[in-house]
């Protein structure tokens, strides 16, 4: 990452961010900015925030666990770096008049200040990532650049790439990303074919099968199904080629997903099942209860809503086992919010059938939009999608007005057209308020939003 992300006014209200900021020790501050859950489950590493400050990790590592800073140019200069808002900060910044902490707008952030709307910021972040792996010697114009030797140091790079597209594709969905993503992943495969160490193999074709994976994923999000196919089979062959077993359950944990969202549940279930039995003695928690909360969506669209609910249990029992550090990095997306959202799932397909479980649906959807980190938007705006369908299902159309209206306009922020397929899909729960003139007029914008996404 050539500079620290743009992060909304919630992430300094962090509890210890702002320990550290009242303790005025700037190198505490940098290691809450890296360990904070905004960036997901795995602190960034002290190599990429150093690459930040112009320092090296060693350097980091003292400022973090060493004396404060007392020297002024730093302190305003790294301040500027992670743009931290000044209302924060102990010291004024060159040319600012200073503001105390608490003045009230001391969550402010600079995504409001900075030129241009979202879409520009975003065409930027990726521009940069792309400079990050070309100057890494990741990607050309064309093709990757020159056959060389493959060391460990480039495979670490690769991944750290990976890391970075993941974080943008949580937050502003697969259509802003397929494209750079899917050059990326295919100029990364070139490298399978060049010299490098016989025990760096496994790691060098896992890392290669992950960015066909991630390819395959954002093609899926983008609504780019024949080409998201495409990439998860080369992804999955590349897996098994490095005799990762977990991943490639994960790839055909995805293309299940895929099979889902095609309303082909016949089949995702059977790949999903397929997976697991594969997996034997390699299943850890976290991929068990992943797969199996999968398995119970299928199976509630299926009709069999007692196997549903049987398949949860057994599911959350295997969350409860999670021991993050024996997970695949891979599997750091995977957090309580995902399974309740599983959970919401399955008792909308009931509510369809018994209103009685609606109640239920609202519940566990509410659960897992809390859940859910702040990073993490786009599973956010999916639930509210949900839970405006359980509203609808639970006979409260107010309150399903209310979220559709936020969905409406979230929606239209993201370039997911998993998201947009969704909202669409509101029609069919909200048929029964239809007569309610309100309800009527939010039919004919989905009305409208369909035939725009066709």
């Amino acid at each position: 990452m050539s500079a620290p992300p743009v992060v909304p006014a919630s992430f300094w209200e962090h509890e210890p961010v702002r320990l550290a900021l009242a303790e005025r020790h700037l190198g505490r501050v940098i290691r809450a900015y890296r360990c904070h859950p905004y960036h997901g489950r795995v602190a960034l590493p002290q190599s990429v925030v150093a690459g930040w400050l112009g320092i090296t990790q060693a350097q980091l590592s003292r400022v973090e666990n060493g004396p404060p800073l007392v020297h002024l140019d730093r302190l305003a200069h790294w301040a500027q770096v992670f743009r931290i808002p000044e209302a924060c900060l102990w010291f004024t910044l060159p040319g600012r008049a200073h503001r105390a902490i608490g003045s009230g707008d001391a969550a402010s952030t600079s995504a409001d200040s900075r030129s241009g709307g979202p879409d520009e910021r975003r065409r930027t972040l990726l521009a940069g990532i792309a400079a990050v792996a070309a100057g890494a010697g990741l990607l050309g114009s064309t093709e990757i650049g020159q056959p060389r030797r493959v060391g460990a140091a480039d495979v670490a790079r690769l991944n750290a790439v990976l890391e970075l597209y993941r974080s943008v594709d949580y937050e502003c969905g697969g259509g802003v990303l397929y494209r750079e993503v899917a050059r990326f992943a295919e100029s990364v495969y070139r490298m399978l074919d060049w010299s490098h160490p016989a025990g760096l193999a496994p790691s060098l074709v896992a890392a290669v099968a992950t960015a066909r994976h991630l390819a395959g994923w954002t093609a899926l999000d983008a609504g780019r199904h024949d080409d998201a196919q495409r990439h998860f089979v080369a992804g999955e062959r590349a897996a098994l080629m490095a005799e990762d077993v977990p991943l490639a359950a994960m790839i055909r944990y995805s293309q299940a997903k895929q099979l889902q969202h095609l309303r082909h549940d016949q089949d995702a279930l059977a790949t999903l099942q397929l997976a697991h039995a594969q997996l034997g003695s390699y299943a850890t928690p976290a991929v068990k209860a992943l797969l199996w909360g999968a398995e119970a969506a299928s199976i509630a669209a299926l009709g069999d809503h007692q196997g549903a609910v049987t398949t949860l249990g057994k599911a959350s029992d295997a969350f409860e086992l999670i021991n993050n550090e024996r997970e695949p990095d891979w599997m750091g997306f995977y957090d309580r919010g995902e399974l309740f959202a599983q959970y919401g799932r399955v008792y909308r397909d009931r509510a369809r059938r018994d209103s009685v479980q609606a109640s239920e649906a609202v519940r566990w959807v509410r659960d897992a939009i809390a859940a859910f980190g702040p990073a993490n938007v786009r599973s956010t705006v999916l639930n509210e999608v949900g839970l405006c369908s359980a509203l609808f299902l639970a006979d409260e159309p107010e309150q399903a007005l209310a979220v559709g209206a936020q969905v409406l306009e979230r929606s239209q922020e993201m370039s997911s057209k998993r998201v947009v397929d969704r909202v669409v899909n509101l029609r069919r729960d909200l048929a029964r308020h239809r007569e309610l003139p309100e309800v009527a007029e939010f039919d004919r914008v989905l009305a409208t939003r369909a035939a725009v996404a066709a």
